[in-house]
């Protein structure tokens, strides 16, 4: 997958097995955009879709002109918009009574809560809150009650060992 670059990336291209690809890195803001950003490049790697024969290349000339306006571009030092990723809602979860009254009869647990990071709360409050059953909303509040008597986040198993 050999990209190019001149006073930044200007385009790159992919050989597979049955097909490969051009990717032009700033095929956003070139004057052929709607080209480059087609359909057919959908779903694909590159901007010009599955290239599986020298017919489905643009001409000579054409590819020529891209190549010449992506240095241009990289010249000018033109930048790509910052993308912006779309914010994700944050749910508050309130804590189940029956919780609260779990970790007041342990304090070693409701200490261990408290001094958790609001992001480590949350974990825990929303493993009880999407319990979908009765049943399995009693089991994780007794497993959240020992593990945070034993000191541990809800993702403990999943953090580095010191």
């Amino acid at each position: 997958m050999p990209s190019f670059e001149y006073k930044g990336i200007v385009c790159g291209f992919a050989a597979f097995k049955e097909h490969c690809m051009i990717g032009f890195w700033k095929a956003a803001i070139m004057k052929d955009r709607e080209i480059l950003l087609s359909k057919e490049s959908k779903g694909s790697m590159g901007n010009l879709g599955k290239i599986t024969s020298l017919k489905d290349l643009p001409s000579d000339k054409t590819l020529k002109k891209w190549i010449k306006e992506a240095i241009e571009l990289n010249e000018k030092n033109i930048k790509l918009p910052k993308s912006v990723s779309p914010k994700h809602e944050k749910i508050e979860y309130e804590m189940p009574d029956e919780f609260r009254k779990l970790l007041n009869r342990n304090k070693t647990a409701k200490e261990t809560f408290e001094k958790f990071s609001p992001s480590h709360k949350r974990e825990y409050l929303e493993w009880i809150c999407e319990a979908k059953t009765e049943e399995t909303k009693i089991k994780r509040m007794d497993k959240s009650i020992e593990w945070l008597t034993e000191g541990k986040s809800r993702n403990w198993k999943y953090q580095r060992k010191k």
